[in-house]
């Protein structure tokens, strides 16, 4: 079965393989090499700039626990912008915390944009953070990341938390440019992996405020894993076997080993840029294939994001076209939570290529006609 549903998502056989390989001891030798291979591929992944003084982390945790996790490194009064299931989850977490939380709510399939951030940050605030899902996998929305940076220049001692769980290795992600004081994602999306770890990172001046702060946990302490994975000194026993599935899965998109044959021969940050390159056109030929069906995307067409489409599903029984795809040998999502049967995603993402696309879609062509509501 092909796997095209918005994560977990199609994971190349030789990094299966890597978890296969013996176990090492988690305070050896070999435990500190496994840890350097995996820094430079995660800076260009959340996209460090030369010289950054920002700081890349692996944690053993999932990426909802870091969303707890970073929240616990900032002070109480939270900004947090909501246009969907994970956005919204992110707000609940904040208030379980005991956070003095603000929401921003837009509607699912819209994206908070300069004048809206920069307006509640000025008659709302002052805040401590402002959290944000850059790729709302529920709704497919992508929010872009230049206007929030903008805004957020009006408020400059308000730290900027960031969800890019499925947009990191499927977007540029520009950290330091876009001013990003915390990024987050797990690895199961456009990185292409199995489940389980999270990856990080961190601003100096984040890093530098959450030592002076009481945080009110031990394993999801976000200074205590960064500054473990930094000292190549993990707080507690790491799931070795996916930290070497990541540094194999590092180490081949930098190379180019992971890109289509029109882009091989590129390396280093031209590499990960062929990379969202490639999404990009997926995106864009998903698109295509849906609108020539009568298929809207449910978010506007600029907000689309390029590792998931999320499509309106007006006269077809969602259901149905899923499982007449699993037939064929292809999976794809239902819409989530309050989108459910009302719309369909397709995850194009991580090492799927174009050809595959086809594939799929050359079956959704199929089988459209028998997935139809009758009158």
């Amino acid at each position: 079965m092909k796997l095209w549903i918005p994560g977990p998502t199609h994971v190349r056989p030789e990094v299966l393989a890597e978890q296969s390989a013996p176990l090492i001891g988690h305070r050896s030798k070999a435990m500190i090499e496994l840890l350097e291979r995996i820094d430079p591929g995660l800076r260009l992944a959340f996209g460090l700039e030369p010289g950054s003084t920002s700081t890349v982390a692996v944690g053993n945790h999932s990426a909802t626990a870091m969303m707890e996790g970073s929240l616990l490194g900032v002070g109480p009064r939270v900004l947090a912008i909501v246009n969907g299931s994970f956005s919204k989850r992110w707000a609940e977490i904040a208030k379980l915390l005991g956070k003095d939380v603000t929401v921003l709510d837009f509607a699912w399939g819209q994206a908070v944009g300069e004048a809206e951030l920069a307006e509640a940050l000025k008659s709302k605030g002052p805040f401590d953070a402002v959290t944000l899902v850059v790729c709302e996998t529920s709704t497919g929305v992508l929010t872009p990341l230049a206007p929030v940076a903008k805004a957020m220049q009006t408020s400059p001692h308000t730290k900027l938390l960031v969800d890019v769980v499925s947009a990191i290795a499927g977007v540029a992600l520009d950290f330091d440019r876009h001013r990003i004081d915390f990024a987050l994602a797990g690895v199961n999306k456009a990185l292409a992996l199995p489940p389980g770890i999270t990856v990080v990172c961190a601003s100096k001046r984040y890093l530098d405020d959450a030592r002076a702060t009481k945080r009110a946990s031990w394993y999801l302490d976000p200074v205590r894993t960064i500054d473990g994975h930094v000292e190549r000194k993990t707080p507690a026993t790491p799931v070795v076997t996916l930290y070497r599935a990541l540094a194999r899965q590092l180490e081949d998109i930098t190379s180019g080993k992971t890109l289509p044959a029109r882009d091989q021969g590129k390396s280093g940050a031209a590499a990960w840029t062929a990379r969202f390159e490639k999404h990009a056109r997926m995106r864009a030929r998903t698109l295509q294939w849906a609108i020539g069906h009568g298929l809207d995307p449910f978010p506007a067409e600029a907000l689309s994001a390029p590792t998931v489409s999320c499509l309106k599903a007006e006269g077809l029984d969602v259901a149905r076209l899923i499982d007449a795809l699993k037939k064929r040998g292809h999976e794809i999502g239902n819409g989530y939570d309050k989108l459910k049967g009302l719309t369909f995603r397709i995850g194009h993402m991580g090492d799927h290529d174009e050809a595959g696309l086809e594939d799929l879609l050359a079956s959704a062509d199929a089988v459209l006609d028998e997935a139809r509501v009758r009158g």
